[in-house]
C-alpha cells in the first residue's frame, strides 16, 4: 500500500505547468510524462466540450433548417471527415519530422521541415481549389444531394463553395496543430480547439436568431472554428517560436522528400484503416439489409467509448517516442510502453467483459429501442475491445519510432483479408460475421506479426546503443 501511494504521488507531482529541467536524463523522462498527461487532460476536456455543443447544436439546427436542408447540412459537415487524406499524410509526416528535429534541438531543421510541408500545401490547396472551380458549374447538385425543395438547391451549390473554401484554407493552416503536437505540446491545440467549438456554437446560434441561409450556417461551422486556429498559429509564430514562421528561403528538397515520403506511408496507412475498419455497415446493409446496421452499429459505439477515452492518454506518446528516439533513450521508451500496454488492458478488459453481459439492458435504456444484439456479436466485440488494449500501444509506439512500412505492410494485409472474411462470415452467421472477420485478420497480420517484430526492433536498438557506448 506504502508502495503504491508513493507512486500516486510522484505521478500526481508530475502534473504541473512549469517544466522539468530536460538538460537533466532523469527529469527529461518527467518533462515527457508531464506533456502526455497535460495533452491527455487537455484532450478530453476538448472531446467533453465538443460533444455538449453537438448535443445543444442538434435539436436547433434540426428545427430552424428543416429535415431536407438539415440533411444536406450533415452531408456536408461530415465530409470534413471524409476529406482528411487530402494531405497526402503529410500532416502525420511532419508531427514525426518535428519530433526528430526536437530531439536533436535543432531549430533550423524544425523550421525547414515546418517550411517546405506548409508550401507544399499550399500547392495542393490551390491545385485542389482549381480543379473545384472548373468542375463546379458542370455538377448538379441537386442530383448529387437528391435535393427537392427550391431553397435547398438554391443553397446547396454557395454552401459547398463556402465549405471548399474554408477547407482549403485549413489545409495549409493545419500545420499549426502537428507543429504543437510534435513538440509534445498538444495541449495547446486542444484548448484552442475548446475554444473553436464554443466559437462555431456561438456562430450558429447566431445565424439561427439572424434566420441566415445554409451557406452562413456553413461558414459558421467550418469558417468561424478556423479563427482559433489562427489565433493559436499567430502566437505560435510570433511569440512562442518565432523561429519556426514559413520562410520560402529555407524550403529544402530534401526536407520535403523527407515529410512527404513519411505522409505517403501515413496515407496508404490511412486508407487502409478506413477500408479494414470502415466497411463492417457496408457489407451489413448490402448483404442483410439496412435495417440490421442498427443492432452492428449501437453496440460498437458503446464497446469503443473506453478505447476512445484510452486514446486521449496513447496518442500524446506518439511524439514523445518520437523525441526520445532521437536521443536515443531505449530505456525510456521500452519502460513507457510496458506501462501503456498495463494501462491499456486495465481500462479496457474489466468494462468489455461487463459489456458482454449488459450491454442490452444499457442499449434499451440509452435508445429507448428494442434492438437486441445477438450474445454472438457482444461476445465478438468484447474480444476486439480487449485485443485493442495492444493495438493502441503498439501504433503509437511504431508510429513515434517512424516504423510506418511494417504497419503499412500488415494494414493493408488485414483490410483485404477482413474485407472477404466479413463478406463470408456474414452470410454464415448473420450481424455478428464483420466484427470476427475484423478479430481473425487483425490477429492474423497484425498483432502476431508485430508482436515478433517489436522486441526484435528493441533488440536492434539496444545492440546498435551498446556497439556505439
Amino acid at each position: 500500500m506504502e508502495e503504491q501511494f508513493k507512486r500516486l504521488t510522484e505521478a500526481i507531482s508530475i502534473i504541473r505547468l512549469r517544466p522539468f529541467d530536460t538538460s537533466i536524463s532523469t527529469e527529461r523522462s518527467k518533462e515527457r510524462y508531464r506533456r502526455v498527461s497535460l495533452s491527455a487532460l487537455a484532450s478530453a476536456g476538448a472531446q467533453g466540450i465538443s460533444v455538449v455543443t453537438a448535443l445543444i447544436s442538434v435539436p436547433l439546427t434540426l428545427g430552424y433548417l428543416g429535415v431536407e436542408r438539415y440533411g444536406l447540412w450533415i452531408v456536408i459537415s461530415s465530409t470534413i471527415a471524409m476529406l482528411s487524406f487530402a494531405d497526402l499524410g503529410m500532416g502525420n509526416g511532419l508531427i514525426n519530422a518535428i519530433s526528430e528535429a526536437h530531439g536533436k534541438n535543432d531549430k533550423d531543421l524544425a523550421n525547414c521541415y515546418v517550411s517546405s510541408a506548409f508550401f507544399m500545401l499550399t500547392c495542393i490547396a490551390l491545385v485542389l481549389g482549381i480543379i473545384f472551380a472548373i468542375l463546379y458549374p458542370n455538377i448538379s447538385w441537386t442530383w448529387l444531394f437528391n435535393i427537392s425543395s427550391s431553397q435547398a438547391i438554391r443553397e446547396a451549390g454557395p454552401a459547398i463553395v463556402v465549405f471548399v473554401v474554408c477547407f482549403l484554407i485549413n489545409l495549409p493552416l493545419g500545420i499549426v496543430q502537428r507543429i504543437q503536437i510534435g513538440y509534445q505540446e498538444g495541449f495547446f491545440n486542444s484548448l484552442w480547439q475548446a475554444v473553436g467549438n464554443l466559437l462555431g456554437l456561438g456562430s450558429v446560434l447566431l445565424a439561427i436568431h439572424l434566420k441566415a441561409d445554409l451557406p452562413w450556417m456553413v461558414f459558421a461551422m467550418a469558417g468561424v472554428p478556423m479563427l482559433a486556429t489562427g489565433i493559436n498559429g499567430i502566437i505560435l509564430f510570433s511569440i512562442r517560436r518565432p523561429w519556426l514562421l514559413p520562410n520560402l528561403k529555407v524550403v529544402s528538397f530534401i526536407a520535403s522528400q523527407r515529410v512527404l515520403r513519411t505522409g505517403f506511408l501515413f496515407f496508404i496507412l490511412q486508407i487502409a484503416g478506413a477500408l479494414g475498419y470502415q466497411t463492417d455497415n457496408f457489407v451489413i446493409s448490402h448483404f442483410l439489409g439496412a435495417s440490421y446496421v442498427p443492432q452492428y452499429a449501437i453496440p460498437m459505439k458503446l464497446f469503443m467509448l473506453f478505447p476512445l477515452l484510452l486514446s486521449f492518454v496513447l496518442s500524446p506518446l506518439w511524439p514523445a517516442y518520437g523525441e526520445a528516439t532521437s536521443r536515443q533513450d531505449i530505456a525510456w521508451i521500452r519502460k513507457t510502453f510496458i506501462r501503456s500496454v498495463k494501462l491499456a488492458l486495465s481500462v479496457n478488459v474489466v468494462p468489455a467483459l461487463l459489456l458482454i453481459i449488459f450491454a442490452p439492458f444499457i442499449i434499451h435504456f440509452w435508445t429507448g429501442t428494442s434492438i437486441t444484439p445477438p450474445f454472438v456479436l457482444l461476445l465478438g466485440l468484447g474480444v476486439w475491445t480487449i485485443l485493442n488494449s495492444l493495438g493502441g500501444p503498439m501504433a503509437m509506439l511504431l508510429n513515434g519510432m517512424n516504423a510506418i512500412g511494417i504497419q503499412v505492410v500488415c494494414a493493408s494485409m488485414m483490410a483485404v483479408s477482413n474485407i472477404l472474411l466479413s463478406i463470408f462470415l456474414v452470410q454464415k452467421i448473420g450481424v455478428a460475421g464483420p466484427i470476427y472477420g475484423t478479430v481473425i485478420a487483425w490477429t492474423l497480420f497484425n498483432l502476431i506479426p508485430l508482436l515478433i517484430y517489436i522486441p526484435r526492433m528493441f533488440a536492434t536498438l539496444q545492440s546498435s546503443l551498446d556497439y556505439h557506448a
